[in-house]
């Protein structure tokens, strides 16, 4: 089997490169290992637990043990699935901040600055929260493939919790995604008529059905390269392994763990490692899997006053309703995920843009589905955005079914312990105002009986959980930088025929969940494959004016 294109992953961005390119005219392939996304576990948004908990759909990673946090081994769920992470994910819609895509350009990523990338959100977006009381309707796309909504927020809980943002002296947004970030507001997701509306659901099946874009189902081992050009993939699929040969280019985009492991097993990266695996050298590109970053998150539990949170559904029957709704009408709890409001805030004065991210959810619980004790309750999920702590994703072995090494260093920097003291300090006094305290009886965790830095730093020690934002395994930087992985075309260095297109080529990890980003990256980089670029925007961001002197 050949193609003019072969692209490893239907993802964000796989998903994305592969209906651009189809809609060109370009013969493509996608190579996915996960099956079918058909189903109300993925499709129900209101079940987003149950599939990053399932190893029919999620890879299983963990990390190694880190050592800042006790030697404790954090989940790294990564889809295994047709529309990758975005068939698991928590459907939370953010760009990131302006300033994210204006430091990667200023880190080598040229021409991804905010006016170049600002577009590409526009062209794949179809915004729905015109429909909302308020929003950036300049900022934002209307005609595009990835449908973004905002939940109707019938719970009083989300509307308490913006208000309470606004009480403790910080401003509300009407679109975190448009032209101001800073502030509480209405939270968007992928959500679409009650559906997750995943990368697979935006792009790759029009693709499909359009007739340029095929699907293949295998297990993706390395990318063939001769003399210096990749040529095609090794697959293997039905016992037997086979290769599938690209006319003109190779696209991975197979997510920030699995992308620099099939570089590594090419002969793409840190030479001496290479060396050690057994693995001849193509090109000694030592950024390969280095520069790993990724998003903590603690989740601070309260319990509930009154009898108006979602955990009076959280036993069989009424998760049997729900479903029954949802499956019947495709409305009801079952087609929101939850995270209906939420709050982007600065840590301190200084700080020129936010740092600290917030979802708010009306019920107390984990993302594996425990609950908390005592009944009633709710939560927020907040952490510091801009970790300097880095790790690194390695191989096990040559061998390609091998998981490979994932550290992430997690908690490494002095500054992150500083960043989450801060982070659940300035939760409490929101938490502390009007429209909340009405409704807080008691904090569960960490609870208020924890004041001391001291005290803080043990429970973030045993309590700190990835928010599954890992990225920048294969960042993209000049050609001259010696720890760059790919140009700012996506391009390998040193390698002809080969990009790479995903979550792994971000300098730094933006702002927020990074399905939007990672979606962008997608629609981006299939123009530089076609050899074709969106007109810049001179639309510019709303900085809070006091930001060196006032931290709200």
């Amino acid at each position: 089997m050949q193609a003019e294109y072969v692209i490893i992953g239907s993802g964000s961005a796989g998903s994305a490169i592969a209906y651009r390119l189809g809609a060109a005219g370009k013969r493509v392939v996608v190579i996915e290992q996960g099956g079918s996304d058909i189903g109300p576990f993925i499709q129900m948004p209101a079940a987003l637990s149950y599939p990053m908990n399932m190893g029919l759909y999620d890879w299983g990673f963990q990390s190694e043990p880190e050592p800042f946090l006790g030697g404790r081994r954090l989940a790294t769920p990564r889809g295994k699935v047709v529309g990758g992470s975005s068939s698991i994910n928590g459907m939370v819609y953010v760009r990131g901040h302006a300033k994210d895509f204006d430091t990667w350009e200023a880190m080598g990523a040229q021409g991804w600055s905010y006016a170049d990338v600002l577009p590409y959100f526009q062209r794949m977006e179809h915004w729905h929260g015109a429909d909302d009381a308020g929003g950036d309707a300049g900022f934002r796309g209307a005609n595009g493939p990835l449908h973004i909504s905002r939940g109707p927020r019938s719970n009083p809980l989300f509307d308490a919790f913006i208000t309470a943002g606004q009480q403790a002296g910080y401003p509300v947004t009407q679109d975190y995604n448009g032209a101001q970030q800073e502030g509480f507001g209405a939270m968007e997701a992928t959500i679409y008529k009650g559906q997750r509306w995943s990368a697979a659901n935006a792009y790759l099946k029009p693709a499909l059905k359009a007739g340029n874009v095929t699907l293949v189902r295998g297990f993706a081992r390395r990318v063939v390269i001769e003399a210096g050009r990749a040529v095609g993939v090794e697959i293997e699929r039905g016992g037997a392994i086979e290769v599938i040969r690209a006319d003109a280019e190779v696209i991975v985009a197979a997510s920030s763990i699995n992308s620099p492991k099939i570089l590594m097993l090419s002969g793409i990266g840190d030479a001496a490692h290479l060396s050690e695996m057994g693995i001849p050298v193509v090109a000694d590109r030592p950024g390969v899997g280095a520069n790993l970053q990724d998003h903590l998150e603690i989740y601070m539990q309260f319990q509930a006053k009154k009898p108006i949170t979602l955990y009076k559904y959280w036993n069989l029957w009424g998760k049997a309703l729900i479903g029954a709704q949802w499956l019947f009408t495709g409305k009801g709890l079952g087609a929101s995920n939850q995270f209906e409001s939420c709050g982007f805030i600065r840590s301190k004065a200084g700080v020129e843009y936010p740092d600290i991210q917030y979802h708010f959810l009306p019920i107390a619980v984990r993302y594996d589905g425990k609950v908390a004790a005592g009944g009633h309750g709710f939560q927020v999920h907040t952490g510091p955005m801009r970790s300097a702590s880095r790790g690194a994703v390695t191989l096990r072995s040559a061998d390609p079914k091998d998981a490979p090494k994932i550290l992430f260093n997690y908690m490494s920097q002095p500054s992150d312990w500083e960043d989450f003291r801060t982070a659940i300090r300035l939760t409490r006094e929101i938490f502390a105002q009007p429209a909340m305290a009405e409704h807080v009886k008691a904090e569960i965790q960490p609870g208020m009986d924890l004041q001391s830095d001291e005290a803080l730093d043990a429970f973030l020690k045993e309590h700190v959980e990835s928010a599954y934002h890992p990225c920048g395994t294969c960042r993209m930087g000049r050609a001259d930088d010696p720890m760059a992985v790919v140009d700012p075309e996506c391009r390998v260095i040193g390698v002809e025929g080969l990009r790479v297109a995903d979550s792994s080529i971000f300098p730094q990890v933006t702002n927020g969940n990074l399905n939007g980003p990672s979606i962008m990256t997608g629609e981006k980089a299939a123009d530089h494959i076609l050899g074709r670029r969106l007109a810049k925007s001179n639309l510019e961001p709303v900085l809070n004016p006091n930001w060196r002197t006032r931290q709200r």
